[in-house]
């Protein structure tokens, strides 16, 4: 009988699944993905977690506690930094430490040090650490590990072709059999995601486990859909054009995410691909607090283009958002109206 290995369906979930899923597939485990978000795991991580901490790490320890009685193992990487010379905030640093001293019944935890930073040796040598736990055979290991990367680098060639990435894992997950288990309860989030609707654009700038997550995004992906709006985010740019964006700044952002929402942010303002931009952020976000203040500097600097600022955590109720949603889509029509009659004289 094959082990369970756990995998919260929650942060850095929307960047690498492909990668951590295949990895332990390929090693003979079988990945078992917590349910997407609801009041109840909300409810338990903010139990479990301190008070500090934000809402996308209460809803991690959410995960977490669901994930326990059903796994073998619990998947917590400790991510300090995905890419050369960037980090990652530091709650992430500390995460596998803040689980196990916040939740005292837990599963063995398998806990890997992602730091490419300078680079990948260590990462190396903690996944064939972990792969050594599932098999001995050392050839093994090495083929789930490229069959990781490859997998990621199909992720990321969907990201790029226009897709979000729940889409993209819908489409992945499809490519090998599984979409029916895997997306059974969330199918309609994934489907409501890709529209082709003409009109209107929205750039959708945040954190990719705050935009994706319906419960925590108070489902601003469908609201928009529902209102005749295309969404795009940062996340379906390629590396170049984010690199092109953040060449405005005096020096390059450290934390990977935002670079990449500030490379988002001026790629919109600058090329006016969009008809209006909204940034979610959650409260209590450090990282958010500084990268927020800048887009929102140069949103004023560029008054051509609207721009919102929507601001979540655990008391955010659902009718607010759809109304600033509401107010801000319907804005946007009124001006493109008005231009309209002014190009007709």
């Amino acid at each position: 009988m094959s082990r369970r290995v756990g995998i919260p369906r929650a942060l850095f979930y929307y960047y690498f699944y492909p990668q951590w899923s295949a990895f332990f597939q390929e090693l003979g485990a079988e990945v078992v993905l917590s349910a997407p978000t609801h009041k109840g795991i909300l409810e338990a991580g903010v139990r479990a977690a301190v008070d500090e901490a934000c809402l996308p790490v209460k809803v991690f320890y959410g995960h977490v506690l669901e994930l326990v009685p059903q796994v073998d193992y619990l998947f917590l990487p400790r991510l300090v930094s995905v890419e050369h010379k960037s980090y990652i905030c530091p709650k992430f640093m500390g995460l596998p430490d803040m689980i196990k001293s916040n939740i005292r019944v837990l599963p063995p935890i398998l806990d890997l040090c992602m730091d490419l930073s300078h680079n990948d040796r260590q990462y190396r040598r903690d996944l064939y650490r972990i792969g050594k736990i599932f098999t001995r055979n050392p050839w093994k290991i090495r083929q789930a590990e490229r069959k990781s990367q490859q997998r990621l680098k199909e992720y990321q060639q969907l990201l790029h072709q226009g897709h979000l990435p729940v889409e993209a894992l819908r489409l992945m997950d499809e490519s090998i059999g599984r979409a029916k288990r895997l997306y059974e309860t969330d199918k309609d989030a994934a489907v409501t995601v890709k529209d082709d609707q003409p009109g209107l654009t929205i750039g959708l700038l945040g954190h990719g486990y705050t935009l994706y997550d319906e419960f925590v995004s108070r489902q601003v992906i469908r609201k928009l859909r529902e209102l005749g709006a295309s969404v795009i985010s940062q996340d379906i740019l390629n590396e170049t054009t984010i690199e092109e964006g953040n060449r405005h700044l005096p020096k390059r952002m450290f934390w990977t995410l935002g670079r990449r929402i500030l490379g988002g942010a001026f790629h919109f303002f600058e090329t006016g691909s969009v008809d209006g931009i909204i940034h979610l952020a959650c409260f209590g976000c450090g990282p958010d607090s500084l990268v927020a203040e800048l887009v929102e500097i140069e949103a004023h600097r560029r008054k051509d283009l609207p721009f919102m600022m929507l601001t979540v955590d655990e008391h955010t109720g659902e009718a607010g958002i759809v109304t600033r949603l509401e107010a801000f889509v319907d804005m946007i029509r009124r001006r493109q109206k008005y231009r309209r009659q002014l190009l007709l004289g």
